[in-house]
């Protein structure tokens, strides 16, 4: 199968992805962590490539994205952005470096934004964090929002299931929604909400919404070890696997182990 062909191979920049939705066209974004899967990913088309900190989870084998530092994302945000010549970058925000005050955010955004080269961050919240978000983007840096299941929250939430589903939290989260779009975010995730809700937000707002386990959206995001088939095991409702790279990836290990044992690699060719 050919990979999907852009016509405009221009930088996309906040500006081109919030005219994506003014005409209708969908946005499709979908996460690296590392310069090789960039190189691909960005090749194939993506929109938006995110450098989430999900590899808390697939990268280093977290139970949440807790643990990963500033550094680590810093590490990871570098490495993508050297990968990427079209797609917008968008990095994560790891947790505890924008939830303690404003200036804080505001200077570990900084960082992250001088030393990754990416083309914005992504955070977790509404309300509780809108003061925030105002001072990162006053300070010049965009901002994608991030509602409904926040990993980030998952203790707080006492696990990852579907959030907004009561009419209170629903209401809170068209709040939020409304708060980051006046705030200036230039488009927002929606997580594991369901598909109504979403399309209410969709209506709503002038912004893009991409949704991961949120129905139809603006947008979707998926983890690429996810519908990669990589992640052995993990299966939610939501994610579609669009191919099954693990036992690709098994059996061209095996078949190099048999060769090295066999004494077939390396052959006369393969020699100097």
């Amino acid at each position: 199968m050919a990979a999907y062909i852009v016509e405009d191979t221009k930088k996309l920049t906040t500006s081109k992805i919030i005219q994506m939705k003014k005409d209708g066209k969908k946005i499709a974004m979908l996460t690296a962590y590392d310069y090789t899967m960039a190189q691909i990913v960005d090749k194939a088309g993506m929109d938006i490539v995110l450098v989430g900190d999900s590899a808390s989870n697939v990268m280093a084998g977290n139970l949440t994205t807790l643990p990963i530092t500033i550094d680590e994302m810093i590490y990871h945000g570098r490495s993508v952005a050297r990968g990427v010549k079209r797609a917008m970058v968008v990095c994560d925000m790891p947790f505890g470096t924008y939830q303690v005050s404003r200036e804080e955010g505001i200077r570990n955004a900084v960082r992250m934004m001088a030393e990754t080269g990416v083309d914005a961050l992504k955070l977790e919240g509404g309300e509780e964090i809108i003061d925030t978000i105002r001072g990162i983007i006053n300070a010049g840096i965009p901002v994608m929002g991030h509602l409904g299941l926040t990993p980030q929250s998952v203790y707080k939430f006492g696990g990852y299931g579907v959030r907004a589903k009561e009419e209170k939290e629903a209401a809170k989260l068209l709040r939020d929604a409304k708060l980051l779009e006046y705030a200036g975010c230039f488009s927002i995730v929606l997580e594991k909400i369901p598909a109504t809700l979403t399309e209410q937000v969709c209506k709503t707002l002038s912004i893009p919404v991409l949704g991961i386990g949120a129905g139809i959206a603006d947008g979707q995001v998926l983890v690429s070890p996810d519908m990669l088939g990589m992640n052995m095991g993990f299966r939610p409702k939501f994610l579609r696997q669009y191919a099954q790279l693990s036992d690709v990836i098994i059996d061209a290990l095996g078949q190099y182990i048999t060769d090295v044992k066999s004494c077939s690699f390396p052959n006369e060719a393969e020699s100097y």
